[in-house]
């Protein structure tokens, strides 16, 4: 993911910030209504979502679906161990890895593990079939240890914006 420059923080006003605020929890809102809702006429506010857009602080939108009401009622996290550390071993892996269904997010972390996937399935054995026949054939997987989600506390996708 691309990181946004010093100089395109330093851009970001008040305005910019209640901006990003909204939209994080009203993606589906009219410009009209974001404009009143921030202080601003409505042309004035679509040219800021604009750039905001443009300097990717806002990376998309998107529909928060129902996992459970389409069927993946299990959550999965799963670390992954490679047999060897390498700029190629991490390549091949995150390519490979890109392909494979059902795989929300994979992360390259530091500590025990080298990867962290989260995954959303139907249940244990499609949850089996994910872990024996496509994570552990992966180029150079090692071995991996699972967490399922027995409950999820808090799950969000907004981000303190006016710490920025």
């Amino acid at each position: 993911m691309e990181k946004p420059s010093n100089n395109n923080l330093k851009k970001l006003d008040r305005i910019d910030r209640h901006i990003l605020n909204v939209l994080q929890k009203e993606g589906r809102i009219s410009y009209t209504e974001l404009a009143d809702r921030v202080g601003l006429s409505t042309t004035p506010c679509m040219e800021r979502v604009k750039r905001l857009e443009r300097n990717k602080f806002i990376m998309g939108y998107h529909a928060h679906v129902n996992p459970t009401l389409l069927g993946y009622d299990m959550l999965v996290f799963v670390e992954i161990s490679l047999s060897y550390q390498s700029a190629d071993a991490f390549e091949r892996f995150s390519k490979a890895v890109m392909e494979l269904p059902y795989i929300l997010e994979c992360h390259l972390v530091s500590g025990d593990a080298d990867y962290l996937v989260k995954a959303r399935l139907e249940d244990i054995s499609h949850y089996r079939e994910l872990l024996g026949d496509m994570l552990l054939k992966l180029p150079g997987v090692k071995n991996s240890k699972s967490y399922i989600v027995m409950e999820s506390v808090k799950e969000s996708l907004e981000l303190p914006i006016n710490r920025v």
